[in-house]
């Protein structure tokens, strides 16, 4: 088993320093769902919700979390994004999130890409839940990420 980076010698916590890793272009993708009632998901689709432009919200509300990610995860480098970006896809009984970051840097961007994602879920159900509480959220997964030392990776589907 590998040693887990964030652990130093004596097993206690502490931030990676990256500051002798050289600046590459780096990309992560995840996505996750939300399954709901068909009424919910009828809501969101024509832009009924009683809340709003429901995916308009949400999409804000990823793309905000992405940049808040190293306020959010303890030992997360703060990451100046170049872009951030959140879209949706409606599937027979939810809605598939898929949230991509990029940066040029020292450190990667999964922890921005899953943080979207999730929080983008999140809004997802808040915006919806008059509708249905019981609308339930998985498979909250990387599912690529390229650039840095350890090069590219993808999801097994």
């Amino acid at each position: 088993m590998s040693k887990l980076t964030h652990l130093d010698d004596a097993g206690a916590a502490h931030m990676v320093d990256v500051g002798a890793k050289a600046t590459t272009s780096r990309e992560a993708v995840a996505e996750g769902r939300i399954s709901m009632s068909a009424e919910a998901l009828s809501a969101i689709r024509d832009g009924t919700a009683k809340k709003g432009d429901v995916l308009a919200v949400a999409r804000v509300a990823g793309i905000m979390a992405a940049k808040k990610t190293s306020d959010l995860i303890p030992l997360c480098h703060p990451i100046a994004l170049s872009s951030a970006t959140v879209d949706f896809d409606f599937e027979d009984k939810g809605i598939r999130v898929t949230a991509t970051a990029r940066t040029s840097g020292q450190t990667g961007v999964e922890m921005e890409a899953l943080t979207a994602a999730s929080v983008a879920l999140l809004t997802l159900y808040d915006m919806a839940k008059a509708l249905d509480k019981g609308m339930i959220m998985s498979g909250i997964r990387l599912l690529a990420k390229s650039g840095g030392r350890s090069g590219d990776w993808r999801a097994q589907p």
